[in-house]
């Protein structure tokens, strides 16, 4: 784990979507095309909007969700309809939006489907997380019903996820993806989440699973 303390907030939104762009921009020019996966959440809104005014080769970079509560759009829980608000606009509206919801009642029922999308932009260029005070990452909740499942190696791209601290039901990027990535990053912020994170350092996955990118991630942190 490389650990990069910022002096605030401001800073840090800056240079995590600096490193991000940087990464982007090296892989379409040497691949030709790239993918950015993020999380959703209300963090790194201020990251997605210096992003988005970025000049890259956006329409040659896929971007999509580390995970999603099984909501539709107009709903304010949604992940999607963030990044809708506030990344794949201005100049990253060319970017190739790869969904992680399907109106069905379940995630198990577009499962197939939506994996098979996904998939298609695998291994992750850049991939960026946050991460819970429980030390979840992604849907990957301590104590979620297929968490074991989403740890293993041979683990599916998607599967859906149930939790009591999730609310909704989620449908997640599993482990195997998620450690897979290229370039590995995690937003942070605060005292609690710092030492949350550096607790889970010495943990297993199943207690915290954000352990399973500690290894080959960088930690953005800023109080």
């Amino acid at each position: 784990m490389k650990f990069e303390t910022y002096p605030d907030r401001e800073a840090l939104m800056i240079g995590l979507a600096d490193r991000i762009a940087s990464e982007l921009r090296e892989t379409v020019s040497m691949e030709g095309r790239a993918s950015l996966c993020v999380p959703g959440g209300t963090t790194p809104g201020p990251m997605f909007d210096i992003l988005s005014g970025v000049t890259l080769d956006w329409a040659n970079i896929a971007v999509f969700l580390n995970d999603e509560r099984w909501v539709s759009e107009d709903s304010p829980r949604s992940n999607m309809r963030l990044l809708r608000q506030r990344l794949v606009v201005d100049k990253a509206a060319k970017a190739v939006l790869v969904p992680l919801y399907a109106p069905t009642a379940t995630p198990e029922e577009a499962l197939a489907e939506l994996g098979e999308a996904i998939a298609a932009h695998l291994p992750i260029s850049v991939l960026l997380l946050g991460m819970g005070a429980d030390m979840h990452t992604a849907s990957l909740f301590p104590g979620a019903d297929l968490l074991a499942e989403a740890l293993a190696p041979d683990a599916p791209v998607l599967l859906p996820m149930r939790a009591e601290a999730a609310g909704e039901p989620r449908i997640t990027l599993t482990a195997p993806v998620l450690a897979g990535a290229k370039n590995i990053h995690i937003l942070i912020t605060g005292a609690e989440k710092r030492a949350a994170i550096e607790a889970a350092a010495a943990l297993s996955p199943l207690e915290a699973p954000v352990r399973v990118v500690l290894d080959h991630a960088t930690v953005h942190w800023a109080e």
